[in-house]
């Protein structure tokens, strides 16, 4: 999922919001707020997840209403499409046309009318089932193998990157995706190490050759950086951003009023999403609405660590 939500597992069509769903998902008012929903609108959750942002979609948009959701895991897409479907019964006769797409969002516009959407939302990143399951490979808290893929069928892995890539092109991806700056270091010590099969071996020959120097390099742990660039490299996470907010992509289903909402989890995100907002205020296509990046509160922070990293943007179409 192309997904930084913190969804997570929960009793479908129980409760009336996100809750519904387990863990509210970040940002998860601001994000309702900016996006506008309209009722008998048509709005993109670009990235589905478990759904939490999806169901404060649906239950606003009424019978009239659609929504289409996107991602590119089909087992969240499945997860998301089980809850979606099955709104309590008092809501279920006021629900909305729901729409399931297997794709990236960087693909919008292959699926979607043009000018047809009065909003779409993207919360960038992994989502709580994805880095739970080890058998995914995006964490190294559990021993699993080196997989990262959101898309399970898709050819490139973290394993094939790790193994296969010589010591420059790993470096040069290590610092690029993960402004690691001791790329080097690390690429020099897996390409020793090879081969490296599974999470754990790849954190621990990490964290031989990175250990933190400072307080601040205290707070993370040492290979967080280099996961960050492995799974960023193996999903295309920043060319598929840069398609959504291209010409081709969110610009071109968005009708004139029309809401774009991004989330993201760290700087080079963030960085696209600011520049893109920012050209198309100068070209006259969007209004931005969001002088400075909403960023979770310290209540929400308390609740769910994940959100510190978060940030709003938000656009209107001209």
């Amino acid at each position: 999922m192309q997904n930084g939500s913190s969804d997570t597992d929960g009793a479908p069509g129980r409760g009336h919001g996100a809750k519904a769903f387990g863990h509210v998902p970040v940002l998860l008012q601001p994000a309702i707020e900016f996006v506008a929903v309209r009722r008998g609108g048509t709005y993109i959750d670009a990235t589905l997840g478990l759904g939490g942002h999806s169901w404060e979609i649906a239950k606003r948009l009424g019978r009239a209403g659609r929504l289409i959701g996107f991602d590119k895991d089909p087992a969240a897409l499945e997860r998301a499409r089980e809850r979606l479907t099955n709104p309590a019964p008092e809501l279920a006769e006021d629900w909305p046309q729901i729409d399931f797409v297997h794709a990236s969002f960087a693909e919008v516009a292959e699926h979607v009318a043009q000018k047809s959407v009065d909003g779409l939302l993207a919360d960038l990143g992994v989502s709580s089932m994805q880095l739970e399951d080890a058998a995914r490979g995006f964490s190294f808290q559990a021993e699993g193998f080196l997989d990262m893929r959101m898309n399970p069928h898709t050819e490139l892995t973290a394993e094939q990157v790790v193994n296969r890539f010589d010591e420059r092109e790993l470096a040069d991806a290590i610092y690029e995706f993960g402004e690691e700056r001791r790329s080097r270091r690390i690429a020099r010590a897996i390409v020793r190490a090879r081969p490296i099969h599974t999470t754990a071996r790849l954190a621990e020959v990490i964290s031989a050759v990175a250990r933190p120097m400072n307080p601040a390099e205290r707070r993370i742990h040492p290979a967080t950086r280099t996961f960050q660039a492995l799974r960023i490299l193996v999903n295309r996470e920043l060319d598929d951003l840069r398609g959504l907010l291209s010409a081709r992509g969110a610009p071109q289903v968005l009708r004139p009023g029309g809401r774009l909402v991004v989330i993201s989890f760290h700087s080079l995100e963030d960085r696209i999403v600011k520049d893109a907002l920012r050209d198309g205020a100068r070209d006259g296509s969007f209004r931005v609405l969001t002088r400075k990046p909403i960023m979770a509160e310290d209540e929400e922070i308390q609740r769910n660590p994940r959100s510190r990293s978060a940030k709003l943007r938000a656009g209107e179409r001209l």
